[in-house]
């Protein structure tokens, strides 16, 4: 049975959240605070997480942070605040999605489970389609046996589900590619599921392709969505 941690200070949402996620089959481990998730953390990692921004002690946000520094498991961040500022903050600390409060336990639910096939898929070696074949686009390479993306001859620091974007990408070289097509097809969502994981995904590419020298980017398309591209091209 898959174990997933909620720390979450409002007893009654983590008393629903408990009650449908153990309905649905999870092993559920709740915490009043982030400080009590990840002292149960250190001892027995979860499959997955979700995360409450405001909390008594240490927020949300820097338990993200500790987490990502030795893991890569799953992470949704809960909030009450709805701002721009709180989400960038929340995705570039680590998380893999964002939720604001309230929500319907069904669209938590509808995002776990496309966390959780995403991680079995890594653990079984079955990666996504695009990751079978060895694929090149200008100065980037990925190398399917390594489950890596090179600049020229440099390893690109990336997140497993930044490599999936960017290998979605080069597949696609030059082509348009819409939001709804990375939230099906990446990271599991329907396209009805509204979520902007997608766009900091791609400004955190932006930035590392940036910090890499590298010439190709992923440049914006007004009314459909992204473009992996070479700068300095016609597209």
């Amino acid at each position: 049975m898959l174990l997933i941690y909620i720390a979450e200070d409002d007893a009654s949402i983590r008393e629903l959240l408990v009650s449908f996620l153990t309905t649905a089959g999870y092993d559920i481990e709740a915490f009043e605070t982030g400080d009590a998730l990840y002292e149960a953390f250190q001892q027995r990692p979860p499959h997955l997480i979700v995360l409450d921004v405001m909390m008594p002690g240490t927020d949300g946000f820097t338990i993200c942070k500790n987490i990502r520094e030795t893991s890569t498991v799953p992470i949704i961040v809960l909030t009450a605040k709805d701002s721009e500022l709180d989400y960038v903050q929340g995705i570039t600390l680590g998380s893999d999605d964002y939720l604001t409060k309230p929500f319907r336990p069904t669209v938590l639910m509808m995002r776990i489970k496309a966390l959780l096939r995403r991680v079995e898929m890594e653990r079984t070696g079955a990666p996504l389609t695009d990751e079978t074949t060895d694929v090149t686009f200008g100065p980037l390479r990925y190398v399917e046996e390594e489950q890596t993306i090179y600049h020229d001859d440099a390893p690109l620091p990336l997140t497993p589900t930044e490599r999936h974007v960017l290998v979605y990408f080069m597949a696609r070289p030059k082509k348009a590619i819409s939001r709804d097509a990375l939230l099906q097809n990446v990271w599991g969502f329907d396209a009805s599921v509204e979520t902007r994981v997608t766009d900091e995904t791609v400004r955190r590419l932006r930035k590392k392709m940036i910090a890499a020298s590298c010439t190709a980017t992923i440049q914006s398309v007004w009314g459909v969505g992204y473009q992996l591209i070479e700068r300095g091209t016609n597209g």
